[in-house]
């Protein structure tokens, strides 16, 4: 049967609807009307949400810095890496005041944050609900991203937001979320997120960080760009090395030797990716991660993604992966 022009726009026109409709939950967190929704957030927009924000209750849970005694004090004190100077001490205290606050749904601005990550994953133009199954399908264990934030905070969601919203790491965000979705190689896309920044955390904490952030004289791009570049390698590494869910904590935990190690490293590998553009994806194996979607292959349900602050492994014991 033969369908007229009239037909087809009626058919896209219904199409458009009937997506909407699927967009929002009714009773799951609350909507908005497909017409009217929720602006994109810069993360320009939501750090200054916070650098106005009382955080006084967050920075009373901050620890900016590990405590050392006895010889390893000492030891860190003549080898260690430099303290962060003065100046740049206060930006990183809002960094890990940040990774005390939790998602509140409540509040606009982190309602934003999370409709644009959404949004830039999956590229619909309408609202989601804030809790249910489509977080899942993003790579969270469950309904409520809010559950998934152990460790990390906010700052989880605003090292998604920049790598989602700056044009020159969109690509890699993609790429990754890509191979997160192989047959054979799927991983939690945005749990895995969350564990990237909690190392990052923990290499600021550590001033294994202050020497760049020194040089450069600032710490949040220092901060984010690390997140980035330990996600590109992450990456490279179950792509080129066949890893799978299975290898999740070694992989992670091997990552943040090399992040607390040689964070220079890993900042030079991701300018050279952004630089290379598109051409560097294939050389690193990524162009060729498995888009799944629509397909009839399921993850496996019965799976547990080990995170690295649930494994505890010395460090001799570190498998070679990086």
């Amino acid at each position: 049967m033969c369908t007229s022009a009239g037909d087809s726009v009626e058919v896209l026109r219904a199409q458009e609807e009937w997506e909407a409709v699927e967009n929002i939950q009714a009773g799951a967190g609350g909507w908005q009307s497909p017409d009217t929704p929720r602006q994109l957030i810069s993360f320009d927009e939501a750090l200054q949400h916070f650098q106005a924000a009382d955080l006084s209750i967050c920075r009373e849970k901050v620890r900016s810095a590990v405590s050392q005694r006895g010889l390893s004090a000492l030891f860190r004190c003549l080898f260690g890496p430099p303290q962060l100077h003065d100046g740049l001490q206060e930006e990183r205290d809002l960094i890990l005041a940040i990774a005390q606050c939790s998602l509140d749904h409540e509040d606009p601005v982190h309602s934003r944050v999370l409709q644009t990550i959404y949004k830039k994953l999956t590229g619909s133009r309408f609202d989601c609900a804030l809790y249910g199954a489509h977080w899942e399908e993003l790579g969270f264990q469950g309904s409520n991203p809010a559950t998934d934030l152990r460790g990390a905070g906010f700052l989880a969601l605003l090292h998604l937001l920049y790598l989602v919203m700056d044009s020159k790491t969109l690509l890699l965000a993609h790429e990754i979320f890509r191979l997160s979705q192989h047959h054979t190689q799927h991983f939690p896309f945005c749990v895995m997120s969350v564990n990237i920044t909690r190392i990052v955390i923990q290499a600021l904490r550590e001033e294994c960080l202050s020497r760049e952030c020194n040089r450069q004289h600032t710490v949040i791009p220092v901060v984010n760009n690390l997140y980035a570049a330990t996600f590109l390698r992450l990456a490279y590494i179950w792509r080129t090395q066949q890893k799978t869910i299975l290898d999740s904590s070694f992989v992670l935990k091997d990552l943040e030797i090399l992040a607390k190690k040689n964070p220079k490293q890993l900042l030079r590998s991701l300018d050279t990716y952004l630089t290379k553009g598109t051409k560097r994806l294939s050389r690193m194996g990524l162009s060729g991660a498995q888009n799944v979607s629509g397909s009839q292959d399921t993850h496996p349900k019965n799976l547990t993604f080990t995170g690295v602050c649930d494994l505890q492994l010395d460090t001799t014991e570190r498998v070679q992966a990086v």
